[in-house]
């Protein structure tokens, strides 16, 4: 009976992993890399693709003259020949990858050579043909082919594909037992295509480029949103950086200069904010609340308003009949403080607060990108008059430039919000 009970152990039980063992031990793969998907523009236009390239490995056991292959490794791909005989006499791992990336014609001259024991695969290589164009949307991969940020890390389980691998019948000590092997094919990833228009984006990346080189910003960054559905068309910072030329040997650089801000990091809007609580009161106006603004109104022409206590001022002096007599879009024109000062504690708290997370401040928007930061808002039950004067025209708030954008698409495309 025991010896039944391990019979059905070994065979039925354990069957599976055991027969996977020994096919491990008696084989060895060398392998073949998938080529990964490209990504497009909207267009068509490669954004970022993969050229076909080469991996030289050895098989120590698998060698018959191992000075001979070191001299001609050594040769052809300029290598230290004593790390290289090092590398080869003191591994005990059945392959040993020495070089990768080459071009065909290099692998082309080894092949001449008919070294046993030397073996090549296809690798496929990462390109930006747009060079640091969008760089910090597209992100880059890690040296294994992983996305590691941007695009190619949200959409790397489709762009990756399945790698295939070719297996050689070994013994136990990693030899060839004949020169037969099994191909499997590898599986290549699916493209991708992006809103982004690469015509626009170039254009924003050569606006900024201008404006770096006159006025030495420590950063700059456009985003170009379409109204009607929320299509993110362009985005584009300064500084930016080579995604053909990665600087991995500087990783705090690389971390900064990668980060996508637009989506990443928040930031007191400012002014820019006074879009959001001026459509509020339009709106109000137009249902009828007594409390909002008509646009005809002329509003107060003081240069400040005290809240709590306390001063807010307007940018301006007002000197010389400056911002006198303004109705709303000349409060707008003229990015005027105390009037969006005004109209924010007129419409009040609970009013205010249901637009700004009507307008979708305070969480995020769900644009197809990793790490979308949510911005500050103060919870509505905590906040001061001295608090909403002051969202009334940009600060007291931090929002991101993605939710800013959605936002201000949908105050000018007739009320409705579309996700990035």
């Amino acid at each position: 009976m025991f010896i039944l009970g391990k019979l059905f152990s070994v065979t039925v039980v354990k069957g599976g992993f055991l027969r996977a063992k020994a096919i491990d031990q008696w084989t060895r793969e060398l392998p073949i890399k998938a080529k990964r998907g490209d990504i497009v523009d909207k267009n068509g236009v490669l954004l970022a693709g993969s050229k076909g390239t080469y991996s030289i490995y050895v098989r120590p056991r698998c060698v018959t003259d191992i000075e001979g292959v070191i001299s001609v490794l050594g040769k052809l791909f300029n290598l230290n020949q004593d790390k290289l005989r090092e590398k080869l006499t003191k591994k005990v791992t059945s392959e040993i990858k020495i070089i990768g990336e080459l071009e065909k014609s290099k692998v082309n001259e080894l092949l001449d050579y008919e070294l046993s024991g030397v073996y090549y695969s296809i690798d496929n290589t990462r390109v930006y043909p747009l060079g640091s164009a969008l760089c910090q949307t597209l992100g880059y991969l890690s040296s294994d082919g992983t996305g590691q940020s941007g695009l190619e890390k949200y959409y790397d389980e489709y762009l990756k594909g399945v790698n295939g691998e070719i297996i050689y019948e070994s013994d136990l000590t990693g030899t060839d037992l004949s020169q037969n092997a099994t191909y499997l094919p590898a599986t290549n990833g699916f493209n991708i295509q992006l809103t982004i228009d690469s015509e626009i984006q170039l254009i924003c990346e050569n606006q900024l480029a201008r404006a770096v080189a006159e006025y030495s910003p420590k950063s700059a960054q456009v985003l170009v949103l379409e109204p009607s559905t929320g299509k993110i068309l362009a985005m584009a910072q300064q500084p930016s950086y080579d995604l053909n030329e990665i600087p991995r040997d500087d990783m705090e650089y690389l971390l900064k200069v990668g980060r996508n801000s637009l989506i990443l990091d928040s930031y007191e809007p400012g002014s820019t904010f006074k879009v959001i609580t001026a459509s509020a009161n339009i709106e109000e106006y137009n249902r009828g609340n007594k409390k909002a603004f008509s646009p005809e109104y002329i509003f107060n022409s003081s240069r400040y308003r005290i809240v709590g206590g306390r001063k807010i001022k307007c940018w301006t002096t007002h000197a010389n009949g400056k911002h006198a007599n303004e109705n709303l879009a000349m409060a707008l024109n003229n990015s005027c403080n105390p009037i969006f000062v005004d109209i924010a504690l007129s419409l009040g708290k609970s009013t205010m607060y249901s637009y700004i997370q009507n307008f979708n401040f305070g969480k995020p928007t769900g644009v197809d990108f990793q790490g979308e930061a949510i911005g500050m808002l103060v919870p509505e039950q905590a906040v001061t008059d001295g608090d909403l004067a002051r969202i009334g025209f940009g600060q007291t708030i931090a929002v991101t430039p993605i939710q800013l954008a959605s936002a201000v698409c949908a105050a000018v495309n007739g009320g409705n919000y579309y996700q990035p």
